[in-house]
Order: C-alpha cells, then sequence, then structure tokens
C-alpha cells in the first residue's frame, strides 16, 4: 500500500476553522509535534483537549456575537 505524500501546510491558506486549531495546538504546546509528525501523532488525551478548547472558543464567539448584536 503506497504512503500518502506529506504536503507541507501553509499556515496562511487555511480556514478560520483549522486556524483555531493550530492556534490551539501552537497554546498547548504541541504545534512543533503536529507540524512535524501530524495530527495522529498526539494522544486521544490531547486530542479531546483540543476539541473541548475549540468547542469553548466557538460558543464564546458565538456568545459574543449575540452580545453585540442586541446592543445594536
Amino acid at each position: 500500500m503506497p504512503s500518502k505524500k506529506k504536503i507541507p501546510v501553509r499556515l496562511e491558506d487555511l480556514t478560520p476553522d483549522e486556524k483555531v486549531k493550530y492556534e490551539i495546538a501552537e497554546e498547548l504546546g504541541l504545534l512543533d509535534r503536529v507540524m512535524k509528525d501530524g495530527w495522529k501523532s498526539l494522544t486521544s488525551k490531547e486530542t479531546g483537549r483540543i476539541g473541548g478548547l475549540i468547542t469553548k472558543k466557538k460558543r464564546q464567539n458565538d456568545k459574543n456575537d449575540k452580545n453585540i448584536t442586541n446592543i445594536n
């Protein structure tokens, strides 16, 4: 079975959701390992922490957006 070719990640070409994911990985000190070995190199605990923080940020952004529309 042929292996996948590794395509380097261009941080400037990511979607907003992907940017958040990479930012959180950087905050947790995992970005170097993700860039070197990929997302599958993370443990389930690390992946869960990233997923939880993504959800938390989305909820905060939704809450802030609702507050801004209510003020206007």
